[in-house]
């Protein structure tokens, strides 16, 4: 399948997944959102579910949490534009809780295309829902984040780089650090430059054993800390 078939594709898939209902979050949202960017990008984002805001406008991260993402993109010279991104689910859940297990197993399908479809160089994935599940390994955000691993998802090979969400740093002013030190390494990923790293993993079967790890304290902090304003 060229680029042209691929685009076209994931434009049809778009349009098919706007009618989901292969979970009970299709009972509660004001409309999917699938992904934006560009879809022949080589870097891509996986977050974890949409929030208020994305379920409102159909985009993924168009909150705070967005705006970080894009503000640490510019420090490394991309735009928001030059990416794609999206979420382990298509659909916000209530509250903005955690996504439950048959919600990820409805929905990882449609990621896996998606991944398929763009065929991305490297994958940054944001947090432990994203991470655990692309991975298909038990290992959270914490003991993995910055560390690539060479990983298929159907036809598609490619470089897994697990990150902090952003949502985090929100949070938790000190872990703004480590994500602008983890984002100085995707110009280097993105030129074929990886360490040697283990073979790779499908992730298959990975929503079984989905245990997600506490998380620490989260203080809110002042817009101006983040260097949002």
């Amino acid at each position: 399948m060229d680029a042209i078939e691929r685009r076209a594709e994931l434009q049809r898939l778009t349009g098919e997944w706007a009618s989901c209902t292969l979970c009970p979050l299709s009972e509660s949202r004001t409309q999917v959102v699938v992904g934006s960017g560009d879809p022949d990008a080589e870097l891509m984002f996986v977050g974890e579910a949409p929030g208020f805001h994305e379920d409102r406008q159909g985009v993924p991260f168009v909150g705070q949490a967005g705006k970080l993402l894009e503000g640490l993109l510019g420090e490394i010279g991309l735009s928001r534009e030059q990416v794609y991104i999206a979420n382990v689910l298509k659909c916000r859940p209530p509250g903005n809780r955690d996504p439950q297990p048959n919600e990820i197993e409805a929905c990882e399908r449609h990621l896996f295309a998606q991944v398929e479809l763009v065929s991305p160089t490297v994958i940054c994935t944001l947090g432990n829902f994203a991470t655990k599940l692309l991975s298909g390994r038990p290992e959270g955000i914490t003991r993995v984040h910055g560390k690539p691993q060479p990983c298929r998802i159907g036809r598609a090979e490619v470089q897994l780089f697990p990150i902090y969400h952003p949502a985090a740093a929100l949070y938790t002013p000190t872990m703004l650090e480590t994500l602008r030190e983890d984002f100085k390494r995707l110009p280097a990923l993105l030129a074929g430059r990886f360490p040697a790293a283990q073979p790779a993993v499908s992730p298959a079967a990975a929503t079984a054993a989905f245990t997600p790890e506490p998380e620490p304290e989260l203080v809110p902090a002042e817009p101006a800390q983040l260097g949002l304003f």
